[in-house]
């Protein structure tokens, strides 16, 4: 048993520390819906959006405030339970006491629900919040399995792909039951997102995919799913050779699939044309559809800016912009 001197020192040291985790956020490029069936995603760290999570020892228990809650960690409710479990699970890998007098401050501007790992972005900073507040080195494997575990409540059944890219710098190329593959690239060019506003609807979707496969337009549907998977290896050759028109070409061709495959909605469709008459080389939506996010691709930080603003000015809610080659050669203005 701890002697109360002991555990008051101890109080006194847990109440002068301060720690941050961060997280980004996530953007899928390519490979919507076509990767629950073997063909390949490409996914990449989309760091305009992040999640911050401030530990610090105060109070004389364990408590959390965020957007959906506020309050002692064992009282959260249980559609909150993958936060809950994230935050439980850091601390049993640290070696830390259950309930320990310290508060937990999650700050994100990643929307939920909008395809761009909120939810993993959350358990990604927890932990290494945590792990930096006591002081602990955090390996990969570490942080992959806590974000998983966390993810599996929330989701089911994870691919690890917004746990590897909202924990990570590097693009990956995924393949459902492959080793994820990191891609290095360099292009000179912009990506814009935009939100619709609109909460993505990904189990209807997948499960109206699911619907066309099994039913009386079979055949177009397995077709645009492997011509989907087509054009994520196309893009993947276009990263990584700085081919812009390219990855543009293949971005409206997949748009064009989403929508026959119902996974588009009307509000995506028009801001894509909007995108595209604004400059953009392609555009498409990102993540499960029929709501959700947009993203178009620009070739001049000038041009994204163009097509920012005339998404702003046609219904989207808000725009981000994230350079897709190297810090050193992007221009010094902000779009």
């Amino acid at each position: 048993m701890i002697s109360p001197q002991l555990k008051e020192k101890r109080n006194i040291i847990i109440e002068k520390k301060v720690a941050l985790g961060k997280a980004s956020g996530k953007i899928i490029l390519m490979g919507e819906h076509a990767v629950v069936y073997g063909e390949p995603a490409i996914a990449l760290p989309f760091s305009a959006v992040e999640t911050v999570a401030e530990v610090k020892g105060e109070g004389e228990a364990l408590t959390v405030t965020c957007d959906f809650y506020d309050g002692l960690v064992h009282k959260m409710p249980e559609i909150l339970e993958s936060l809950k479990h994230a935050i439980r699970f850091s601390l049993y890998r640290i070696g830390a006491p259950q309930d320990p007098p310290i508060h937990i401050d999650i700050r994100s501007t990643i929307p939920a629900e909008r395809g761009m790992g909120s939810s993993a972005a959350v358990a990604v900073a927890i932990a290494r919040g945590l792990f930096n507040f006591y002081g602990k080195d955090l390996s990969d494997k570490e942080l992959w399995e806590i974000v998983q575990s966390s993810e599996k409540i929330a989701h089911g059944n994870p691919s690890g792909i917004d746990t590897v890219t909202t924990s990570g710098t590097a693009p990956v190329f995924f393949v459902k039951d492959q080793p994820i593959e990191q891609l290095t690239i360099d292009m000179n060019a912009y990506l814009v997102v935009a939100d619709t506003g609109q909460t993505g609807q990904t189990l209807k979707a997948i499960q109206a995919v699911k619907e066309l496969l099994h039913g009386g337009e079979r055949m177009d549907a397995e077709l645009s799913i492997k011509e989907l998977g087509e054009l994520s290896r196309l893009a993947k050759e276009a990263l990584l050779d700085n081919q812009i028109q390219d990855l543009g070409e293949v971005m409206n061709e997949a748009q064009q699939l989403l929508a026959s495959l119902t996974v588009s909605n009307p509000m995506l469709d028009r801001l894509a044309q909007v995108a595209r008459q604004a400059g953009a080389l392609g555009a498409k939506l990102t993540g499960g559809g029929r709501g959700g996010c947009l993203i178009a691709l620009a070739a001049t930080k000038e041009n994204a800016a163009a097509i920012a603003a005339s998404l702003l000015e046609n219904g989207a809610r808000k725009t981000w912009c994230q350079y897709l080659g190297s810090v050193s050669r992007q221009p010094n203005n902000k779009v």
